[in-house]
């Protein structure tokens, strides 16, 4: 395999430097005619803006009121309105939370700002405000389970997306963990009664906002695309089943995300009552929650066991996002779904990428039990050069959940899915990451020199960014991906499985690797279709 030679030392400064100004963006010097300190009139007040090479850039707008002391664990409030001009040149505070360790590839994928509970803010790219033009709107949705992460990492800066696609782009920050999503109905009363899904819903209020304010921002409220990937994809199938955000957003991309299930009322209240415990609190006890410091309350959600997000409450979220079928609340909406070949790779530790036969062998045995040897032997008979960990990660990642996610999506006969897999492999670490979680982020938003650590140098990585991200834009502006720089690009239906493979070149092809489908199918104890 070619190893991408990049100087370690200048990559690790030229990151260092992009870090810091994830954080705070460099005034770059205008191309467009406007002023060089755009103003817009929000709702709330105006904010003023710079402009990045042909693209207005407003950041930290908020779309909510703080979410400390009283207004912890409840809907978010507007924010409170502001006389003057409020600048809207730094990114906002992130969502309290506790950041895993450092990933072995996607310092871009990092945020550099500060953290606290007025978290509710975003940011706005686009390539015009008041030229009459009605753009498709992409709000991104990021990942991190429910727990961790950003929507102003550099990955996700908008401005060359916005550029390309003539869009606008908006990247925004939501409560996580415990403050997003403590289920407190049955222990703190009807007051809390959408507590278990408050980091969804600042989501919704977010849309609001879009809703309300984004044509004085160059964008067209009736054509907005909510896209996220990994727990953004699982924010965005989750918001695809919520009567409150009906009407709120035209289509939708689920990127290595896809959710068929949530937490049920009981195992949400098991996580309560051992959270109260944690901090000595007795049931009754909930409104002292509001007094208890940040970081208290975030060490006791992270000792053990807890697993944080949507709650299916029968209120904000009445059932399953897409069990047993696809929600009829969105059934009017495009969605595009997919995934990458071998997710796993992306968090696996050195040991992982370079397994002997028998060391695979055994570690799919301890996952998949007596099936493991019949499983290999299939896969590698579709594979027959593939190395070990190769084979592991394939399949441990088979994407049993978008397949039925685009099948239930699908029956309904109301709106279009199209499901895609990406296959191109990046050459970062001689090759041994192949083609992992959180791949195509850089792609979509044409960010590829913002994360060599994650795609290398290659001469090959622009046009398929051009590609991926002109996709993306297609569906956004039509809800329909195809464009006239990839093949055609069919719809899925049961009976025929179009699926896009996303390399180098593309290439449609249906029900890929049929025999593994249904195999991990049977396996996943899901119902055979």
């Amino acid at each position: 395999m070619n190893r991408t030679k990049i100087n370690r030392r200048a990559l690790l400064t030229s990151s260092l430097a992009a870090g810091v100004l994830g954080a705070r963006p460099a005034l770059a010097r205008p191309i467009a005619s406007k002023s060089e300190n755009p103003v817009v009139d929000t709702a709330s007040g105006k904010v003023r803006g710079v402009v990045n090479n042909g693209v207005y850039v407003f950041r930290g707008i908020p779309y909510g009121a703080s979410t400390a002391g009283a207004n912890r664990f409840l809907p978010a409030r507007k924010p409170e309105p502001w006389t003057g001009i409020r600048n809207a040149f730094e990114n906002g505070h992130t969502a309290s939370q506790v950041m895993p360790a450092a990933s072995a590839i996607g310092f871009g994928l990092r945020s550099n700002a500060m953290q606290g509970e007025d978290c509710l803010v975003l940011n706005v790219f686009t390539p015009g405000l008041t030229d009459g033009r009605k753009r498709p709107v992409m709000v991104w949705i990021h990942g991190g389970g429910y727990t961790y992460s950003s929507g102003t990492t550099l990955v996700a800066d908008g401005t060359n997306l916005a550029r390309a696609g003539d869009a606008t782009v908006v990247c925004l920050n939501h409560r996580l963990t415990v403050f997003g999503h403590l289920f407190l109905a049955e222990t703190g009363g009807a007051k809390y009664a959408d507590s278990g899904n408050i980091g969804i819903l600042d989501l919704v209020s977010a849309l609001q906002w879009v809703r309300e304010n984004i044509s004085r921002f160059g964008g067209d409220p009736a054509n907005v695309t909510i896209f996220g990937q990994s727990g953004g994809g699982g924010k965005v199938s989750t918001l695809l089943a919520m009567p409150a955000a009906k009407g709120l957003f035209h289509r939708a991309i689920v990127e290595s995300g896809s959710t068929l299930k949530q937490l049920s009322r009981e195992d949400a209240q098991k996580n309560t009552e051992k959270l109260l415990a944690n901090l000595g609190l007795k049931r009754d006890q909930a409104a002292m929650l509001h007094d208890i410091p940040t970081d208290k309350l975030l060490a006791a959600a992270a000792a053990g066991g807890f697993r944080w997000g949507p709650v299916v409450d029968g209120n904000a979220l009445p059932r399953h996002p897409f069990d047993p079928t696809a929600p009829d609340f969105s059934a009017d909406v495009p969605v595009m779904i997919g995934t990458a070949e071998t997710e796993g790779t992306y968090f696996a530790t050195p040991d992982l990428l370079v397994l002997d036969d028998a060391s695979m062998r055994s570690r799919l045995r301890e996952r998949l039990g007596e099936d493991s040897s019949k499983i290999i032997d299939l896969f590698r008979k579709n594979r027959p050069q593939a190395m070990p960990s190769e084979l592991y990660f394939s399949i441990l990642a088979f994407p049993t959940k978008a397949n039925l996610q685009a099948e239930r999506k699908a029956a309904l006969a109301k709106a279009p899915a199209y499901l895609y897999r990406i296959n191109w492999r990046t050459p970062v670490q001689d090759g041994t990451r192949l083609s992992p979680h959180c791949l195509e982020i850089p792609f979509a938003f044409n960010n590829v020199w913002h994360m060599p650590e994650l795609v290398g140098t290659g001469p090959e990585i622009q046009p398929l960014a051009d590609k991926v991200s002109g996709t993306w834009l297609a569906f956004a502006r039509t809800g329909n991906p195809n464009h006239s720089g990839i093949p055609q690009w069919p719809a899925y239906t049961a009976n025929q499985r179009a699926t896009m493979l996303i390399n180098n070149e593309w290439k449609a092809v249906n029900d890929p690797n049929r025999e593994e489908r249904i195999v991990m199918l049977k396996l996943s104890d899901l119902p055979m279709t």
